[in-house]
């Protein structure tokens, strides 16, 4: 597969996945490849300032490219994230530093410039995600544990909230509902929005990471002080209450007839057992957030999610 090939100074090059640029101009437009564009001087850049040498392949997920680096003071692996600001981009460091101070499963921030957002982290065994594990229903338990631990600690100020997210979705999911012409999709949007009507008043207060699926935990490195533990990476991060965090260890590794089970073995990892209604109304919302996205896109609701909702509402 053809990627963009960029030398950085002498004898250094970087290839820009075409996966990302793919990405980012059909998500993010002119600003999404002027993001690209600018990645080589990026990374020059903080190769320099950092002190940090290449060290691997460039990764990257859907907004940020990713360089397995070395500092070269003390030659430790590192990585370099390089990511364009946005709402959900712009919290990243500040959950990483609390959850840092509190000691659970996050990838460790080792420096961060908030003028473009560049991060320098812990690197981990990119090799292991938890999405690897042969046994799903161990996968689900091994997330479930790394989420109560992110969800205990208590939400820093400055974070985007789930409390306004719910009034956004419960504004625009009326209109939304119209524009379908599937009469069950209409009913799941209706739904879903009065599930998240009981519990809007009450959002909650915990750091959430938003974006935890089985891809998202990686093991750490053999030889490093994380060897053997499981480690989240990329938030996404929020305010807001932990039954939000459910959906996408529900829709990830998708198994219809393992949705309940999931959903019961996170709501007791996440000590919610006796408080499922809660749980489940958070997860629908979530559910909502997803289908107004793609309503939004000109597209239906996907069958998975649709799925996902009608099961937890009983049907």
């Amino acid at each position: 597969m053809a990627r963009l090939t960029h030398e950085l100074g002498i004898g250094r090059v970087i290839d820009i996945p075409d996966g990302l640029v793919a990405a980012q101009s059909s998500f993010n437009g002119e600003a999404g490849r002027a993001f690209v564009a600018g990645l080589p001087g990026l990374a020059e850049r903080y190769l320099a300032q950092w002190g940090l040498r290449l060290d691997g392949a460039a990764m990257h997920g859907m907004c940020a490219l990713v360089l397995p680096v070395v500092r070269v003071a003390d030659g430790l692996p590192t990585v370099l994230k390089l990511q364009a600001l946005d709402e959900e981009t712009v919290g990243e460091p500040v959950a990483l530093r609390a959850w840092g101070a509190a000691g659970v499963g996050a990838v460790g921030l080792l420096d961060h410039d908030p003028d473009t957002g560049a991060l320098l982290l812990e690197r981990l065994d990119e090799q292991r995600p938890l999405s690897r594990t042969a046994d799903v229903r161990a996968a689900v338990g091994v997330l479930g544990e790394v989420l109560a631990r992110l969800a205990a600690v208590p939400a820093p100020e400055g974070l985007r909230t789930l409390g306004a997210e719910a009034e956004r979705m419960l504004v625009a999911a009326p209109e939304a509902a119209r524009t379908l012409a599937d009469a069950s999709d209409r009913r799941l949007l209706a739904d879903c929005a009065a599930a998240v009507r009981e519990v809007a008043g009450e959002p909650g207060d915990r750091l959430l990471h938003w974006d935890l699926h089985y891809d998202n935990v990686l093991s750490g490195r053999a030889g490093s002080e994380r060897s053997g533990q499981w480690v989240a990476i990329d938030p996404k991060p929020l305010v807001g209450d932990p039954g939000f965090e459910l959906f996408p260890a529900l829709v990830n590794l998708f198994d219809a007839g393992e949705v309940l089970w999931r959903f019961d073995a996170l709501t007791d990892a996440l000590g919610m057992a006796g408080d499922r209604a809660r749980a489940r109304a958070w997860t629908l919302g979530r559910v909502l957030q997803n289908a107004l996205g793609a309503v939004g896109d000109g597209e239906r609701p996907s069958a998975d999610q649709a799925g996902i909702a009608r099961q937890l509402l009983g049907r």
